[in-house]
């Protein structure tokens, strides 16, 4: 009795191999199977690429937040004072600080004083947001002690102020100027009150990597943020960095109840939670856009295996006859399609892994080629495009591919192992 052939015997792979290197003049099969290849790589590549550059962005947009805010805001609701006035400080900062500290998880509490005054030199002005800190707390901030890029010494912090990259060329300022900023609730007198201007040297220059950060921000000493802005003895609110951001949430109750009364709290994903949410959305968008072009591209396997069938009649039928069985025949236009689907997979992965990694170059390239001006970051926020590659994103897209490739294929494959070799060799 003779020995049935195992599934994917060595037979099979030479036939279908022949076949895939079918010459044009035999129906334009190659030409297909070209046509199916290229639409695969392109799709996977896509599909990589976005995935990649969305992760990027999140990542990117993510970091800048947590590296340069503050991971939950404390501060407090508005309050009448004794002189019958209605106020938002914080007395006892130091009193309250040190609990706040001392809740599980909080890695750092900074009093702050904080307020939107003008900046001017010469004949530049700019609106810009003031942080008043200590320079102890200062040089704990990641975005501000260890920027994309700086200028000064952040160590004579306590000599001046230290200022955005974005504020710095607004005003073009360098490192030992006098800026003079100017605060309409200034000092106080019998006709009312006087704006405050008030020249500072500039002896720190940071780049967070976020432009709106860069362009607005301002920190000074804290001591002397309490006299520019008449917070003698109060600070304006905390700011609270934590050991896991992502859990900021868990701790706000701790954190209350630590805190004050009067205390409310608002956390980074309170600030920046909209637009996270909005990114999420429009990755599951982009990657169901994606994967329809993916299965389109997967569709081409199905049109060049149809015409493999109709152009090979004559062979399935000869290879019925000389004893092929159906799962044979299946499995021969199975590894046709299949191939087509998993080579075309591969180099989309390579393509797109390349472009990830050398996103920086490639995308210097387009803007050199555009002219410049092709990334904003006064829109986007961030200065350059990013891309991350995540392992989950590429075995997600792998799998689309050879899930989507393989399952169409079955369809041709199975209409080849069931033509009847009487009807395929009738008119031959």
């Amino acid at each position: 009795m003779a020995q049935t052939p195992p599934p994917f015997a060595r037979f099979e792979w030479m036939i279908a191999w022949r076949y895939l290197r079918a010459k044009r003049a035999e129906g334009g099969v190659s030409v297909m199977t070209w046509i199916s290849l290229i639409g695969i790589t392109l799709a996977v590549f896509a599909l990589i690429a976005t995935l990649a550059v969305r992760s990027g962005f999140r990542t990117e947009f993510v970091d800048t937040i947590l590296g340069a805010n503050a991971h939950a805001t404390i501060y407090s609701s508005a309050r009448v004072n004794d002189a019958g006035q209605i106020v938002r400080t914080i007395p006892n900062y130091d009193t309250v600080a040190q609990r706040l500290r001392d809740v599980a998880g909080v890695t750092r509490v900074a009093p702050l004083i904080k307020g939107q005054i003008m900046a001017t030199h010469r004949s530049r002005t700019a609106g810009v947001e003031v942080f008043g800190i200590s320079a102890d707390n200062l040089v704990t901030i990641p975005r501000v002690a260890d920027p994309l890029d700086f200028s000064g010494d952040i160590t004579r912090f306590d000599a001046g102020i230290a200022i955005g990259s974005g504020v710095a060329r607004e005003l073009g300022v360098g490192i030992g100027d006098k800026v003079r900023l100017i605060s309409p609730n200034g000092v106080k007198t019998a006709f009312g009150t006087s704006p405050r201007v008030k020249a500072y040297e500039v002896t720190y220059i940071f780049t967070a990597g976020r432009y709106d950060i860069d362009r607005t921000r301002i920190y000074m000493p804290f001591v002397e943020a309490q006299l520019y802005f008449n917070r003698e003895g109060v600070a304006d609110e905390f700011e609270v960095m934590v050991k896991d951001p992502d859990a900021v949430e868990a701790l706000t109750l701790p954190l209350q109840r630590a805190a004050f009364d009067t205390a409310l709290i608002w956390t980074w994903r309170d600030a920046s939670g909209g637009f996270l949410r909005a990114l999420e959305v429009e990755d599951n968008v982009m990657f169901v856009i994606l994967s329809i072009l993916v299965l389109i591209a997967a569709m081409n396997i199905v049109s060049g295996l149809i015409m493999l069938v109709k152009n090979k009649g004559r062979d399935i039928g000869i290879l019925r006859t000389m004893g092929l069985t159906e799962g044979s025949v299946l499995r021969v236009f199975f590894i046709c399609g299949a191939s087509t689907g998993l080579i075309g997979t591969l180099a989309g992965v390579v393509l797109g892994c390349l472009f990830a990694t050398y996103i920086d170059p490639i995308f210097s390239f387009v803007n050199y080629l555009a002219g410049g001006g092709v990334w904003d970051p006064a829109v986007r926020g961030i200065y350059h495009l990013p891309a991350q590659l995540r392992l989950q994103d590429v075995v997600s897209a792998v799998s689309l591919s050879l899930v989507l490739s393989f399952v169409v294929t079955l369809f041709p494959a199975r209409r080849a192992a069931r033509m009847n070799p009487v009807e395929a060799l009738r008119y031959e």
